[in-house]
């Protein structure tokens, strides 16, 4: 029952993945490569943030109203051991997204009526090799597709932005994953060290509202690389000890439409994620798991389709065992980071949103 608690762990850590810096919706977690034999997982989870703000300057006093819309992700996972020194994994999930709509009925607030929104998915294939000494390398290609919808309603900013308009076609790129790991299973220790590469896309695009007809072009936008630390240890009898560092470059990052020719969306800084957690059996059909995240505020003006820096979160999780199928629930609590927003300077404080998910596994 071991590998069950172990799978608690990164459950917690990775399924109700939430509010995270950037456009990021998925920790990218290599975990399901540790998991033994033939394995299958499907997960969903949802997410309900609030994030409101209030103008400053010309626009002091005028309220954003929730621009922060609640979103679902869907992700899969397979496993298989091919022979002693070999294991496959797919993983489907959904990387990056975004889903922001300031409230028309907020004019005048400046950004009344804008919206944006990006949806992702990526199918990862993953190979490891299992070498002497409790050491192992793993890696393999990421195929990803992405598309986005952007409105700028802001005239009192610009008349370019007096009803603005993107659309970037879906596209597909490749990337790449590779990392190392060593464990120890006597204790259920294990440290993964992993690099996914960068992903550089370039788009279709149309833009309206700059001109009496649409506009069209290409535009290149690069999903950063990211570096992701996992690890885990027993500390007593049916106790994990398990936590994650990842870092992620976005400040490579940046929307410059072909024909607007400024950014729309960049990020003044990477972003490094640490979360940890203690898991615990208690019986052979239950175990749970409470979970601690942080996200640093770096206090930097962050743009308008953003409007939060950095987070704390607590989550708990649950995890139900019942011959070879394991269901595992998890709920957290994110208190996301105070801004403050470019070009309109509105202050952005005391928000915060609800996270939920819930996995089912099967062992073959």
């Amino acid at each position: 029952m071991k590998h069950v608690l172990i799978a608690l762990g990164a459950f917690a850590l990775s399924a109700p993945s939430a509010i995270a810096g950037g456009l990021e919706r998925s920790a990218q977690s290599v975990s399901i490569l540790f998991e033994p034999g033939t394995y299958a997982e499907f997960s969903i989870g949802a997410v309900d943030p609030e994030v409101t703000g209030v103008g400053n300057g010309p626009f002091a006093g005028l309220p954003s109203g929730d621009m922060a819309g609640g979103y679902t992700t869907l992700s899969f996972g397979y496993k298989r051991t091919l022979n002693e020194k070999l294991d496959l994994a797919v993983i489907v999930d959904q990387p990056i997204g975004a889903n922001v709509n300031y409230p028309a009925a907020n004019a005048p607030y400046p950004f009344a009526g804008s919206s944006a929104d990006v949806s992702s998915y990526a199918v990862t294939g993953l190979l490891r090799y299992k070498m002497p000494n409790h050491v192992s390398v793993y890696g393999g290609l990421r195929a990803q597709s992405v598309e986005g919808t952007l409105n700028i309603v802001a005239p009192a900013l610009s008349p370019a932005f007096t009803n603005y308009n993107l659309v970037a076609d879906r596209n597909f790129k490749l990337g790449y994953v590779v990392g190392v790991a060593w464990e120890k299973p006597e204790i259920a220790a294990r440290v993964a060290l992993t690099y996914n590469s960068k992903i550089t896309h370039s788009f279709d695009t149309t833009e309206t509202g700059l001109a009496a007809i649409p506009l069209t072009g290409t535009m290149d936008v690069e999903i950063p690389q990211s570096v992701n630390l996992e690890f885990q240890t027993g500390v007593a009898a049916n106790t994990l000890v398990f936590g994650s560092i990842r870092w992620v470059d976005w400040t490579e990052f940046a929307v410059v439409p072909p024909v607007l020719g400024q950014p729309v969306v960049s990020f003044p800084n990477d972003i490094i994620t640490y979360n940890i957690g203690v898991g615990r059996k208690f019986s052979e059909k239950w175990s749970g798991a409470v979970t601690l995240g942080y996200e640093k505020t770096h206090g930097d003006p962050i743009g308008n389709l953003s409007a939060t820096d950095g987070n704390k979160s607590i989550g708990l999780a649950v995890s139900y065992t019942m011959d070879k199928v394991k269901i595992t629930g998890g709920l957290r609590y994110i208190d996301i980071g105070d801004a403050t927003t470019t070009s309109v300077g509105s202050s952005f404080r005391d928000n915060s949103g609800i996270a939920g998910g819930i996995r089912v596994g099967f062992y073959f």
